[in-house]
């Protein structure tokens, strides 16, 4: 037989929490308001409450169902841990309208559907609510509403979707707010929001400094530039420009040229004005130039002499191949190559 009782009324209130209590120790189900929308529950460790209150939703087992708490102490003990960010969240919007999916405690043995070892607890801003959930224990909860329909605001909608199937309806007046309630799975090493609700991301951040979503990570931060980013020497930027430290001679022969000592452009001038006249006049031939006219073999052989300043020309003979070792100096460089249910 459904009961359903006024709580505005003081006498009515002490009642329907006595009511309620006595139901939910004999697996049935009962129906609660919360901060957030009305909600079903029944006792979390009554694995036969729990298939119960699927049924009268019309929802399966692949949905779990999630846990309202009455204290902190009470959703320490339901968790292995609470992560790095938990406590600080618990701390900030406890109780109120957030729902954090943790690991759960190992040796608990209750049935909420496939939960994958998790658990999605919260604790309602709800004086009703809070009162019952400190003498039962933490139950089971899930929005008073068949699947796929509205959320129900009031006991009255919650009676019209679920009817005989709860035992208790506990009217706590019209829901301030039909917003669910914010869910943030921490079972993962960066904190993210599941289903966005009352308690918004940015609220989140402000606590934790980073949520992911499932709308997208936040965004990266670009890297910081390599030193051959930031600052490129001229000589890799363009494969045919010079190093501004190459000494001058290796730039180019013609720049080697134009230092030469004078007497080595002297030697090449002589070269390239020199006939078979001047050549039998050599600058290092120490003979007259009385004994050389008549000497006739001698100036017959004069041809041969006309080649010995090539041995006289070190720096010509070795320029071409500075030219040669300087030409790959200077072109060189450096190659440029989780998951939990809807609840209240």
């Amino acid at each position: 037989m459904t009961r359903r009782y006024d709580c505005a009324d003081p006498e009515q209130r002490a009642d329907g929490l006595a009511a309620a209590l006595a139901a939910i120790r004999a697996g049935e189900l009962v129906v609660i308001p919360t901060d957030t929308v009305y909600g079903v529950g029944a006792d979390a460790f009554t694995p036969g409450a729990v298939n119960a209150l699927l049924d009268a939703k019309g929802r399966g087992r692949d949905v779990p169902v999630p846990v309202l708490v009455g204290s902190v102490r009470a959703a320490s003990a339901l968790v292995e841990e609470l992560g790095s960010y938990g406590q600080d969240l618990i701390d900030m919007f406890w109780p109120g309208p957030l729902t954090l999916i943790c690991r759960a405690g190992r040796s608990l043995t209750w049935d909420l559907g496939d939960t994958k070892g998790t658990v999605a607890i919260r604790m309602p801003l709800h004086s009703l609510a809070l009162e019952l959930l400190r003498e039962t224990g933490p139950m089971a909860v899930s929005s008073a509403n068949r699947t796929g329909a509205p959320p129900a605001t009031t006991a009255a909608d919650a009676e019209d979707q679920l009817g005989d199937t709860v035992a208790v309806y506990l009217d706590g007046g019209p829901c301030a707010d039909n917003v669910p309630s914010t869910i943030v799975d921490l079972t993962t090493a960066v904190p993210r929001v599941l289903r966005q609700g009352a308690i918004s991301v940015e609220r989140l951040r402000s606590v934790i400094g980073y949520v992911a979503t499932d709308g997208g990570a936040a965004p990266t931060p670009p890297s910081e530039p390599t030193p051959a980013d930031a600052v490129e020497p001229v000589s890799e930027s363009s494969p045919g420009a010079i190093p501004a430290t190459e000494p001058a001679s290796e730039r180019s022969p013609g720049a080697a040229e134009a230092t030469e000592p004078a007497s080595e452009q002297a030697a090449g001038a002589t070269e390239a004005t020199s006939g078979p006249a001047s050549a039998t006049v050599p600058a290092a031939d120490p003979v007259p130039a009385p004994e050389v006219a008549p000497e006739a073999p001698k100036v017959a052989e004069e041809p041969k002499d006309a080649e010995e300043p090539k041995d006289a020309e070190p720096v010509r003979t070795g320029k071409p191949d500075e030219a040669g070792d300087s030409a790959p100096r200077g072109s060189a460089g450096k190659s440029v190559e989780p998951g939990a249910g809807s609840g209240a």
